[in-house]
């Protein structure tokens, strides 16, 4: 080992050994957040390695629906790990196997099986503070690395195991940091260590020794090879509930912008599809055409002389911002899809190619790394090649594109909230003020417009500063080995804290939304505001009536009340038809010019 490699080392084993002794005692963890599985949920989500959903994903980190491996994933994983030892059989340099791992690529080894489960044991010191406190970020992980299993070398008692730990609630402790997002190491060392029995775990949402918890499970220690190698696993988690959480921030600001409309008098020229037409991005337009279809049936279709002719860009030009962040979304989507499916690991386990498949396999370079086929193998042939599929690219980039896209619409959603707060003698965008068509006991009665008009406008700095791209690195580590950072928990950990302050911000349009529509109820009780944004005022009163004396409301801040509400009630419950998701191209056009979808 030189002296460089030797300092390196030492400079790790220092940072683990400092998160060791702060972890010592286990109520350093802020409070646990356990999930609430649902005991009618009757589905089982079988994994195969190539067609796991976000859906899937959610329902088993959630909602604790049970898991299951097919036959043929086990055999596929089985079959791998039995042409990764053939490789080795056949004296060909595979790295991790016969080949250390990092800067000693090149430096012959012999693995064991007691050599890798020492390695597990010592996992449960490793990573860097906060400790994971989500009980669902966990179990995506390990549901999403049950599923890339299969295409790496890996024995039926390690995948069982996992499914174990999932349909029997064993969630290991695992700390957030200590990757650099190029395969999370440091926390797939922890999930390790829970299944030889090491450091800590929680059992159905109560914490106890790694050991205890597998006990009370019904599980014994693993005491066969680990498998799996290099994940990215945890990145892959903390995307795929971004996507599901972006989806659900993303309607409410729909919804929520459809009901604003209502509380201004808006018009809805901008919306027509004649209009969208002219300038064909599907997504916008499929926003446009989704809001107009809340809309149906409201008073906004009538002619109204006070009707001014254009609102303000926030407000006018919201469904594009809204639009264009659907889009963003859909790549995510498109691109986490791919990725939970994905053989990431290096390196790749390519069962039964053949040189005849395609031309680069038959040259001299590449024959180095077919595998011939022996008793290892039981006679089948393959390549196990070195690779770069653990780089989290693209899904990486598109998590800051929909960040990004999110807190531009927030702009918005924040420009819009002030612009009902006119208090000038011709209320400039409202045409009135409620103090116009309410009594002054309704008045009274009424819940305050607006919580200080600074305090949404402290979220939204916060939104702007944290959506802020993270800055592109390369940094050599390891003799230069590995030399280039994707920083995904960073920026998947960012894009959540996005989406969370972005209902924050949604809280105060509601505030704002619902009251508006008081007071345009007041002002003409004939008027109807549709379905969808009549259902969520009505359930929204209930949680804050809009007359009640000041003494009887809640104590705590009426944002909190409507973030409340937006956390715990989708606004799926409310509106769920509209126009079909568009599909097709990535770049967003339309299919055609004038059409929607």
């Amino acid at each position: 080992m030189t002296e460089r490699l030797r300092k390196s080392l030492w400079w790790i084993k220092a940072i683990v050994a400092l998160t060791a002794g702060f972890a010592a005692g286990r109520a350093l963890a802020d409070e646990y957040h356990p999930i609430a599985p649902d005991a009618a949920e009757q589905r089982v989500v079988t994994i195969t390695g190539h067609d796991l959903t976000i859906d899937d994903v959610v329902a088993v980190a959630r909602r604790g629906v049970k898991v299951k491996y097919s036959p043929e994933a086990i055999q596929h994983g089985t079959d791998a790990g039995d042409l990764w030892a053939e490789a080795g059989a056949e004296n060909i340099q595979v790295y991790g196997l016969n080949r250390g791992y990092g800067a000693e690529r090149e430096v012959q080894v012999k693995q064991s099986t007691a050599a890798h489960l020492a390695e597990a044991r010592k996992g449960a010191k490793e990573g860097v503070l906060p400790e994971i406190m989500d009980e669902d970020v966990v179990r995506a992980f390990l549901v999403i690395r049950a599923n890339s299993t299969p295409y790496v070398g890996a024995k039926p008692e390690f995948m069982n195991m996992i499914v174990d730990m999932l349909n029997r609630r064993v969630t290991p402790v695992m700390y957030a940091r200590g990757t650099v997002g190029e395969g999370d190491l440091m926390l797939t060392s922890n999930f390790l260590a829970t299944m030889v029995g090491r450091g800590d775990a929680y059992y159905q949402g109560v914490r106890m020794s790694a050991a205890e918890a597998l006990q009370k499970a019904g599980l014994k220690p693993l005491e066969t090879e680990p498998g799996g190698g290099t994940s990215n696993a945890y990145a892959d988690a903390l995307a795929t509930l971004l996507v599901e959480d972006g989806r659900k921030a993303l309607e409410w600001t729909d919804l929520i912008q459809a009901m604003e409309k209502l509380g201004m008098n808006s018009s809805l020229t901008p919306l027509a599809s004649p209009v969208q037409g002219k300038r064909p991005f599907k997504w916008v337009a499929w926003d446009a055409a989704r809001l107009l279809d809340m809309l149906k049936g409201s008073y906004l279709f009538q002619d109204d002389p006070k009707r001014i002719l254009q609102d303000p860009e926030s407000m006018r030009a919201s469904y594009i911002r809204e639009g264009s962040a659907w889009q963003a979304w859909a790549a995510l989507r498109d691109n986490v899809t791919v990725q939970i499916n994905s053989g990431e690991q290096n390196p790749v386990i390519i069962l039964d190619a053949s040189p005849s498949d395609s031309w680069e396999l038959s040259t001299p370079q590449f024959m180095k790394y077919y595998v011939k086929g022996g008793p290892l193998s039981h006679g089948r042939h393959g390549y196990v090649m070195s690779a770069a599929n653990w780089d989290p690219y693209p899904m990486t980039n598109v998590i800051e594109a929909f960040t990004n896209a999110v807190a531009n619409m927030d702009a918005a959603v924040s420009q819009r909230i002030e612009r009902f707060s006119d208090r000038g003698p011709t209320a400039f965008f409202t045409g009135i003020k409620p103090a116009d068509v309410l009594t002054p006991e309704q008045v009274r009665l009424s819940p305050a417009q607006l919580e200080p008009f600074f305090a949404f406008m402290d979220v939204f700095a916060e939104i702007q500063n944290t959506a802020a791209s993270v800055t592109a690195e390369g940094a050599a580590m390891d003799f230069g080995v590995a030399d280039v950072e994707a920083y995904s928990r960073l920026k998947a950990t960012r894009g959540r804290q996005v989406i969370d302050l972005t209902l924050q911000l949604l809280a105060y349009d509601l505030l704002g939304a619902t009251n508006w529509l008081d007071v345009r109820k007041a002002e003409d009780p004939k008027r109807e505001f549709g379905a969808a944004p009549t259902a969520v005022w009505t359930a929204f009163r209930k949680e804050l009536p809009w007359q009640q004396e000041v003494d009887q409301r809640p104590d705590i801040p009426y944002s909190a009340v409507a973030y409340r509400f937006l956390k715990n009630t989708p606004a799926s419950t409310f509106y769920d038809g509209g126009p079909a998701m568009p599909a097709g191209d990535e770049e967003g056009m339309a299919p055609a010019a004038g059409k929607t979808r």
